[in-house]
């Protein structure tokens, strides 16, 4: 079980009905909440997370931070593979802008790190 200690402290101005109904959610349902909160921010024309999860990707946990975003993942390969699910890994998260102006997310491995976040 989780130690209430850790749990993040939300961003200041998030409404608490929103902050409840969050914290009471299963990791699944938290996932499927930020893939709505990134289509959400397109529609309103605003820049999502410069992360997306690819197939087979199960990302574990994301926190903002000045100019990159945290990201921890595992991966399953393939069928088969009796190694999998591969990580969890560390990488930093940027979006960074080309020579031609276009912006391109950008993924810095860091390493391997433990399952419960140490």
């Amino acid at each position: 079980m989780t130690d209430d200690s850790d749990r993040p402290t939300p961003p200041e101005g998030l409404p608490p009905k929103l902050v409840d109904q969050l914290t009471n959610s299963t990791p699944e349902e938290l996932r499927k909440a930020i893939v709505h909160a990134q289509e959400l921010l397109y529609y309103h024309e605003e820049s999502a997370l410069p992360v997306e999860a690819e197939a087979g990707d199960d990302i574990l946990r994301m926190t903002e931070h000045d100019g990159y975003t945290e990201v921890v993942k595992q991966y399953s390969c393939s069928e088969g593979c009796d190694d999998c699910p591969h990580g969890p890994y560390l990488y930093h998260v940027t979006e960074e802008t080309l020579p031609n102006g276009t912006r391109e997310t950008h993924w810095s491995f860091i390493g391997r790190v433990n399952a419960d976040g140490d």
